[in-house]
């Protein structure tokens, strides 16, 4: 709705834009500072590694119950969030972890180089929850519309699968048994 409506009348973004409340703006500020800081090679420790995956999957699921929590098409909602975030995990996880990519068990602290990715996976929650809560304000019927709703659960999920895979990969990396570095054959005497 908000998409086809800006592209065929752009001046219908001010509007929108002013009526967005101010914390949505610092919420952006914040998760595109978050998604920038994963663009250079960085150390990160087992712990805030694991959080984010689990703070990217609260925003989505915070985004499936506001926008359709109240829907009789919720449950159905969920499913194809689920099932969409489960297909996704099942596709990232088995890859090998990015080139460059090490696990210190010493420090318990990842090598990690930079990339895009968390940024656009971090800006598709962000604008999927923008462009619904704008959607849904326009027309609220469309909490009602089966192809609506099971497409933006099934989009949910795919970012949060996004998430856990690549940290699952990560962690699989850290659980994998260590192997010496290397062994010098004994001198008998």
């Amino acid at each position: 709705m908000l998409i086809p409506l800006l592209l065929q009348h752009l001046q219908a973004l001010v509007p929108v834009l002013k009526n967005t409340p101010v914390w949505v703006w610092g919420l952006l500020a914040t998760l595109l500072a978050l998604g920038l800081s994963q663009l250079h090679t960085r150390s990160v420790s087992a712990l805030p590694m694991t959080l984010m995956p689990v703070a990217m999957t609260g925003l989505s699921l915070w985004g499936t119950v506001s926008a359709f929590g109240g829907s009789p098409l919720f449950g159905f909602v969920v499913l194809a969030w689920l099932a969409s975030a489960a297909a996704t995990l099942c596709l990232i996880a088995p890859q090998s972890p990015p080139a460059g990519t090490r696990y210190d068990a010493a420090s318990r602290s990842f090598t990690v180089p930079g990339s895009w990715l968390p940024l656009a996976l971090i800006v598709g929650i962000f604008l999927t929850r923008y462009t619904v809560g704008v959607d849904l304000a326009m027309q609220p019927q469309l909490a009602r519309d089966g192809q609506y709703t099971l497409l933006i659960g099934a989009l949910y999920g795919l970012f949060s699968g996004a998430f856990a895979g690549r940290s699952a990969r990560l962690w699989r990396l850290a659980l994998k048994p260590a192997t010496p570095a290397s062994s010098s054959p004994l001198l008998k005497t």
